[in-house]
């Protein structure tokens, strides 16, 4: 005959719901309010299409001009196609640096941010690339077809897209960490540009340099190598800097 402590031992109890779901939420909550977060902004920003638009208009426009105000002549526009077009595309990216975190300031939404759960320099991080999906990748596919305008070679086209790619990234994760700073002030613009402009000279000499490289014929490798690395240091560092900016902003 079985034991009665056999006969009666308790089954193995059922695991909680709501234990599992916290695990879940756990082990998910990252991902999903990264997704979340990137959705969002890419909704809102393509709701206020003006701010998506201004950025590439004003781009063209510049472009568009020099030819006319300067002179048509080849040799000339060649010469200074590299910087006018790096110069060009660096403004254009400032003009929407500044409401990068001013609408979630303004809603109240950049507090919750604050206060969720998860690290603040990642939700961050997905604020930023929404800005380069929008801003800094248009820019760079852009750049080729204003470029015949101003006599580039054919052989250059790809490296100013690459390169302008690499570098916008870059003025993103650096614009981004300014207007951190100066998301609470009413006219932050100005500020705003004094303080991320001087940190915007590397990746406009290196991103600059690899154009020029590549019309004259030479290796354009070194030069988006550095702005590879300036990319990978910004990635590194930007998020924490921005995280850090953004509690100084609403905290004091």
């Amino acid at each position: 005959m079985a034991d009665d402590t056999t006969l009666t031992a308790s089954p193995r109890q059922p695991a909680d719901p709501e234990a599992i779901g916290e695990l879940k939420e756990a082990r998910g909550g990252a991902a999903v309010a990264l997704t979340a977060t990137l959705r969002r902004d890419l909704v809102l920003m393509l709701r206020s299409r003006g701010e998506v638009i201004n950025p590439l208009v004003f781009f063209a426009l510049v472009i568009t001009l020099f030819p006319i105000g300067i002179s048509p002549d080849p040799d000339l526009l060649q010469r200074i196609a590299p910087g006018l077009l790096w110069v060009a595309a660096l403004l254009a990216a400032l003009l929407s640096l500044d409401s990068l975190f001013r609408g979630d300031f303004e809603d109240g939404s950049l507090e919750q941010l604050l206060l969720a759960p998860q690290p603040l320099a990642a939700l961050s991080l997905a604020k930023v690339a929404v800005h380069w999906l929008l801003t800094g990748l248009p820019l760079a596919l852009m750049a080729p077809v204003l470029g015949v305008m101003l006599s580039l070679p054919a052989g250059s086209y790809g490296v100013l897209s690459l390169s302008l790619a690499l570098g916008s990234a870059s003025l993103s994760l650096i614009g981004a960490i300014g207007a951190a700073l100066t998301v609470g002030l009413s006219r932050g613009g100005v500020l705003l540009s004094l303080l991320v402009l001087p940190l915007y000279i590397p990746v406009l000499i290196f991103g600059a340099g690899a154009v020029q490289a590549a019309i004259m014929g030479d290796g354009a490798g070194a030069h988006l190598a550095i702005l590879g690395a300036l990319l990978a240091a910004s990635l590194a560092l930007s998020p924490w800097a921005i995280a850090a900016a953004l509690r100084i902003s609403l905290n004091g």
